[in-house]
């Protein structure tokens, strides 16, 4: 397991709205040419987070791309580092576990397959445009 540096851990419980969060991290993703990205809000059927956000890129090369600028830029914007990443070395799914934001980064096979956007089908879902 990793070391938070130590500014990390003194800005990790700052208050930071999680819907922003949850649009930061999807902004972040765009700007590496993610596709089908959505946010559900799970705060109100779910104890794990307030938001999930789900995300397709198309190469394991790609979710790594998408996975280093979400931590960079909320790392810039926010001083927030993920507490914990898992399947980023070599999976087909990235987690991301900013604690009140959960982001899920896959290719499309395990997207399909997971579904995650059904089983939790009762969440509120935002829409977010990507850019062009």
């Amino acid at each position: 397991m990793s070391k938070l540096p130590e500014q990390a851990i003194a800005t990790q419980n700052q208050s930071i709205d999680s819907k922003e969060l949850a649009w930061q991290i999807a902004k972040a993703a765009d700007d590496k040419k993610a596709q089908d990205i959505v946010l559900l809000k799970v705060s109100d059927i779910s104890y794990l987070a307030d938001y999930f956000v789900i995300i397709t890129g198309f190469s394991r090369t790609q979710l790594k791309a998408i996975a280093e600028s979400i931590e960079e830029q909320i790392e810039a914007k926010f001083a927030r580092y993920p507490v914990r990443v898992s399947g980023k070395r070599d999976g087909n799914w990235i987690v991301q576990d900013y604690e009140d934001v959960i982001v899920h980064t896959f290719l499309p096979e395990e997207r399909e397959y997971y579904n995650l956007e059904a089983f939790w089908g009762h969440a509120e879902r935002l829409e977010f445009s990507q850019s062009s």
